[in-house]
């Protein structure tokens, strides 16, 4: 039986096709979530201890976990999987702080300028998941960018976990320990990102101060959370299940194709894993390595669901020329391209959160050590927004600075464009710097 279903798109017209995605109904969870935002509003510390308690099954011993937890953490982490944080952390600074943006002054007249400054927000809130799966490379890819942007203040959330005596996972933990964070909240879903948003007064002392932005990824309820909170706090995106898109042609190595779209599959039972190529014969090698390699996973069975569901398919087109017109029309979250002259391809895709480019680039490097990120944008947002970066955390500020005879060259300009737009008191802001000469 196979894995996937098969959508055959040959001899039509794919500008015009539709490849399902996973849905997520996140207005109807906006609904849901309003009320626990509201408590944790009103009542702060109380209400997001009593949230965990009663959606993660254990009720954390202190909302602000102690830096003693944090370092002890560290300590005891397995130096192997420290080692590997160390490189994850070496390599995502290194291309993080290629983005960097200086600041620059452009001369509009003699006496005129506008220069361009890029400041820090000045205290962020990171989103750490909990649940299925441990996520230290996500502490990685949200606290590493918001450093080199100059960030000042970082709070960190992430779920109490019960086997963990109401702590987040300690991995987690050890990965802030390790990238110098001291301010840990044990707090999960759309209670964590209210507790940042609105701050709260701590019963041991002292407080988690709001926050101007919120990123990281979750869950629907922190996606509707953070929707419903978007204008006090900023948010990087709404994210949504995780999605793969490969395009591959007959030459691809469909061991490695199999694996690459179970390696998403293993996320969640909505994650999207789909293959687009011109070859039916790779489709049936593809669907024969699935199966050996399912029953081969720890997740068989949640993959095996993500697979077998309407958001998972193997596409069937007439040319790699329409999986590229495809590709851009769903906008991937993660599109690894697996064709001849694969880098070639890559340069024609505008849609996709991050392209990953030939046979030795596979997802899971991105989603740990690769130096890219790997938050990035769903749902078809890639149209329109790119993964979380250094600038995610810079704002563009600007300074006009123009002297009283560059201001004078350029009143009659100002005077008559406030006269078309009838605001009159706009020219008159001019005018009256000049009222002397009159």
């Amino acid at each position: 039986m196979s894995s996937m279903r098969l959508l055959d798109l040959r001899g039509t017209d794919v500008s015009t096709a539709h490849v399902p995605r996973p849905t997520m109904d996140v207005a109807t969870a906006v609904d849901t979530v309003r009320p626990i935002v509201a408590d944790v509003a009103t009542r702060g510390e109380s209400a997001v201890l009593e949230a965990g308690e009663r959606f993660d099954g254990v009720r954390a011993p202190s909302l602000r976990v102690p830096v003693e937890v944090i370092q002890e953490a560290l300590v005891a982490l397995d130096p192997q999987v420290r080692a590997a944080l160390e490189a994850a952390v070496e390599r995502v600074r290194l291309v993080h702080a290629a983005q960097l943006r200086t600041e620059s002054t452009v001369e509009v007249t003699p006496g005129g300028s506008v220069t361009q400054r890029w400041l820090p927000v000045d205290r962020v809130g990171l989103y750490v998941p909990g649940g299925r799966a441990v996520y230290p490379s996500s502490v990685v890819m949200n606290v590493v960018p918001a450093q080199l942007a100059g960030v000042g203040s970082i709070a960190v959330t992430s779920p109490p976990q019960a086997d963990f005596g109401g702590w987040p996972h300690p991995t987690v933990l050890a990965a802030c320990a390790l990238l110098g964070v001291d301010e840990v909240y044990a707090a999960g879903g759309a209670q964590a990102v209210a507790l940042l948003a609105y701050g709260a007064e701590l019963s041991g002392g002292g407080r988690c101060a709001p926050v101007s932005m919120v990123t990281g990824p979750g869950n629907i309820w922190v996606t509707a959370a953070k929707r419903l909170l978007m204008g006090r706090i900023g948010i990087d995106s709404e994210a949504g299940p995780t999605e793969i898109m490969v395009i591959a042609d007959e030459a691809a190595d469909p061991a490695q194709v199999a694996a690459d779209l179970i390696s998403q599959a293993e996320h969640d039972v909505v994650a999207a894993s789909i293959l687009v190529t011109d070859s039916a014969d790779l489709i049936s090698r593809v669907e024969e390595e699935l199966v050996g390699q399912i029953a081969l996973t720890k997740h068989s069975e949640r993959i095996s669901q993500a697979l077998a569901g309407e958001q998972s398919a193997a596409v069937l087109v007439d040319s790699i020329d329409d999986a590229v017109v495809l590709a851009n029309m769903y906008g991937a979250e993660h599109l690894e391209i697996q064709t001849a002259a694969a880098a070639d391809r890559a340069r024609q895709i505008r849609n996709a959160g991050a392209i990953f480019v030939g046979a030795y680039s596979p997802v899971s490097l991105g989603d740990y050590a690769a130096g890219s990120n790997h938050v990035l944008p769903t749902g078809g947002c890639a149209c329109h927004s790119g993964g979380l970066s250094v600038q995610t955390f810079l704002r563009g500020v600007q300074l006009i600075e123009y002297s009283r005879a560059a201001l004078a060259e350029i009143a009659p300009v100002v005077l008559t464009l406030a006269d078309a737009e009838d605001l009159p008191a706009h020219g008159a802001a001019i005018a009256v710097r000049f009222d002397d000469e009159q």
